[in-house]
């Protein structure tokens, strides 16, 4: 699905909301086609400043990871955790999310399915296998 983004919408906002919907929303450059992640503001194979938005679906696989396993000070409520980055699935791009309830690598072999699970004005982009 492409649009225009509205001038009194946020990308930030668009980027949360299309989240909470399980996609990954996306920036396509008008010029040369290219695909990338919403937050550039030119394209890296063109330089063109011009985008639609996509939304992508929020659906991946996992390429590396970091475990958290004792959570940082403002964590405590997350307990063991990973911060995952992941491939979106039929597309070159790759996102990163929080994914809660890792506690050792076995949890999460490289290659696991991951998507979307929503938005967390706390811990961002989260995550569920």
């Amino acid at each position: 699905m492409m649009e225009k983004l509205s001038s009194t919408e946020s990308t930030h906002q668009r980027f949360i909301e299309a989240a909470n919907r399980k996609k990954i929303l996306a920036h396509k450059c008008v010029k040369c086609g290219h695909m990338m992640l919403e937050t550039v503001l030119f394209c890296e194979k063109c330089s063109g400043s011009k985008f639609k938005h996509v939304e992508l679906e929020g659906a991946g696989t996992v390429v590396t990871y970091t475990i958290q396993a004792v959570a940082p000070e403002g964590f405590e409520d997350a307990g063991s955790y990973a911060w995952v980055v992941f491939k979106v699935d039929n597309s070159q791009l790759r996102a990163s999310g929080f994914l809660p309830g890792i506690k050792v690598p076995a949890d999460l072999p490289i290659g696991t399915k991951v998507r979307v699970a929503g938005f967390d004005s706390k811990h961002g982009l989260m995550l569920q296998k």
